[in-house]
């Protein structure tokens, strides 16, 4: 027979949770362009750094309903750093150790991440994040 899990609120909102615990005040949202690698264990490749963000000192509030919807970056927004227009289309977030914890990705509505404005970053371009959220949909 095939899975069928189901999980109950409480418990998506903890496994949710665990995530603000995992990657810590001041993580890094690196965002990148070219294909999202299958997991955040996978080495990135030929993908280009486009900026860097640095998470909000308390990342999210507790989750609601499966979902983490993460503070805003109130310590400053990131500065691109490849050449001329290229477009993000991915994110990880990492702790501020570098550990990879999460990819997901980048669009300027219903992505996992939502950029301000487009998608194409620059050089010396400043990356404003609009929304972002995580979401159990176990």
């Amino acid at each position: 027979m095939a899975s069928n899990l189901k999980y109950s609120t409480s418990l998506k909102n903890a496994q949710q949770n665990a995530i603000t615990t995992t990657v810590g005040g001041n993580c890094l949202i690196d965002i990148y362009n070219g294909t999202q690698p299958a997991s955040p264990d996978t080495a990135i490749t030929s993908q280009t750094l486009l900026a860097t963000l640095t998470g909000n000192a308390t990342f999210a509030p507790a989750a609601s309903g499966g979902v983490l919807t993460l503070n805003s970056i109130t310590n400053g927004t990131g500065t691109a750093g490849a050449a001329g227009g290229t477009n993000a289309t991915w994110f990880r977030i990492t702790t501020s150790g570098s550990t990879a914890c999460i990819d997901g990705s980048v669009g300027t509505t219903g992505a996992d991440l939502n950029l301000t404005g487009s998608t194409s970053i620059a050089t010396g371009q400043t990356v404003s994040i609009s929304s972002f959220t995580l979401t159990n949909a176990n």
